[in-house]
């Protein structure tokens, strides 16, 4: 049987219907199920209604498609067969002006296939029936919109006690008749209210609370379960928490409530309060303590490799630069005789950078500057983030942090040039592999010396031999003039007395580069 489509308003009962004494309805076949309820009405006369149900209708038919023989036949066998396989939640029989009663092989099919067949007195048209129908569902619609008013006040009133958590979980879990528990960061429970569950369904919950918590792109902020009779909940609060609610059905505004209460526990369970936000400032103390990275970084999460990922907001201006040839606009714009102004990434907004954090799934985040930086764990990998530029070290220990942060600066710096919206830092052995490093660095100081005291030079250079020599690329890396760019290789070159257009020695001073 399909899943009836739901429409946006609450369902009615069959026994709220039948309890109409205006109406005068009578159950005379099927099951008479207190929890049975109908989506909304239909009439239809056809003598095979399938095609145009859409399940959970009250279907109504005076019995003009019946035929004189149908009786003798299979004729109410295959039309009751197809209401139940088309999801209809009951049958209207209206006794006049066709027929003076109900005929008996329509109740015994009804009885067969286990669908509810109602008698539909002279006196009662089917309009009345769908009026009572819908007037049924505004009631019940207007006492769901009270429930769910009434419960955000108290929500509200819960989360300025002295207690807010546990106040907010009991209020949470007394309106949606269930069980309310709020997971910490380290996948405790560390509080809960209303009516214990199973252990069953307390284990399924706290595994659902593991999908939905940040681990990622792609994780879901909310997902539901049932097992055992039970609908689950879990929401995230996007501050290392989960909420888990169990209830023992799921009435239309629960979702509405819950909704709340995930609100307001996210704007209680923030950083300071949580126990990451601790972590970071125990952290933080201990490295101004004089603390080293390998002593703090236990307090920043279970993993021991970290990466460091630089994000820039993407820049429409910066794609000027990367337009090359004849008609590139800034050869022509340089042609005439005109400066292009250099080009700098947007600041990133201080809202936006916490949600990329929050997205990566990481709260150890520095939004101060041009570029947001991150500190992630291994076990969390980064994916492109729309609407970010995203620079990704490779994995280092936390004694090779300052390292994996130059490594992202520069990756990042790549990852603009060339409009990629994510680059990593390549972490495959190569040649350099085949030295000592005291050798190889001891020759790199030897090689650059003469650029030692420009640091500009050496960083130039660097970005214009990954950007394979490409002037524009390089501009938009640095945010520099291209000019610039010209005279600093320019520079470089003369001070370092090599042809920069041999590929030996390109090759030599990217070997060198590398080094550092």
């Amino acid at each position: 049987m399909p899943d009836p489509a739901v429409p946006p308003t609450p369902p009615v009962p069959l026994a709220a219907l039948l309890a109409r004494e205006d109406l005068a309805l009578r159950l005379i076949a099927g099951p008479s199920d207190p929890a049975l309820v109908i989506h909304w009405v239909h009439t239809s006369e056809m003598a095979d209604p399938y095609p145009y149900l859409l399940g959970g209708e009250l279907l109504l038919s005076a019995g003009v498609h019946i035929p004189e023989a149908a009786g003798s036949g299979t004729y109410f066998d295959d039309y009751v067969g197809r209401i139940v396989a088309a999801g209809g939640a009951a049958l209207g029989f209206g006794v006049a002006p066709v027929h003076d009663t109900v005929p008996r092989a329509l109740v015994e099919a009804c009885d067969t296939y286990g669908l509810p067949l109602v008698e539909v007195p002279p006196q009662t048209t089917f309009t009345a029936v769908a009026r009572a129908v819908w007037q049924l569902m505004a009631q019940a619609r207007l006492a769901e919109l009270r429930r769910v008013t009434e419960a955000q006040q108290s929500l509200a009133a819960a989360a300025g006690r002295p207690d807010p958590v546990p106040s907010v979980l009991r209020q949470l879990a007394q309106r949606v008749g269930g069980w309310a528990a709020l997971y910490g960061p380290e996948d405790t429970e560390i509080a809960s209210a209303g009516r214990e569950p199973t252990t069953p369904v307390r284990e399924s919950l706290a595994e659902l609370a593991e999908v939905v918590r940040p681990s990622g792109p792609g994780t879901p902020t909310s997902a539901t379960h049932a097992t055992a009779g039970t609908h689950l909940a879990a929401y995230t609060l996007g501050t290392g928490f989960v909420l888990g609610v169990a209830t023992p059905a799921r009435e239309p505004g629960d979702h509405t409530i819950t909704s709340v209460a995930t609100v307001l526990l996210t704007l209680l369970t923030g950083e300071q309060q949580s126990g990451s936000g601790a972590a970071r400032t125990s952290a933080l103390v201990r490295l101004l303590l004089g603390g080293s990275p390998e002593e703090v970084a236990p307090l920043l999460g279970k993993g021991t490799n970290w990466f460091v990922v630089h994000a820039s907001p993407n820049n429409q201006r910066d794609r000027p630069h990367l337009l090359l040839g004849a008609r590139d606009p800034i050869d022509m714009r340089l042609r005439r005789g005109a400066r292009p102004a250099p080009t700098h990434p947007h600041p990133p907004d201080l809202l936006a950078a916490t949600a990329l954090s929050a997205a990566l799934g990481s709260t150890l985040i520095d939004p101060v500057g041009e570029v947001v930086r991150i500190l992630l764990p291994t076990d969390r990998e980064p994916g492109p983030q729309p609407g970010w530029t995203l620079g990704v070290s490779a994995p280092a220990p936390p004694q090779r942090l300052a390292l994996a942060d130059t490594q992202a600066a520069r990756v990042l710096a790549r990852a603009r040039a060339t409009r990629t919206s994510l680059l990593r830092h390549g972490s495959r052995p190569g040649l350099a592999e085949l030295v000592p490093r005291e050798e190889a660095q001891a020759h790199a100081r030897d090689l650059l010396g003469p650029l030692a005291e420009h640091p500009a030079l050496t960083e130039t250079l660097r970005t214009w031999l990954s950007l394979h020599g490409s002037w524009d690329r390089t501009a938009v890396a640095l945010s520099v003039h291209r000019n610039t760019v010209r005279q600093r290789i320019a520079r470089s070159a003369e001070l370092l007395r090599v042809e920069l257009d041999d590929p030996d020695v390109r090759m030599e001073l990217w070997f060198a580069l590398r080094q550092e």
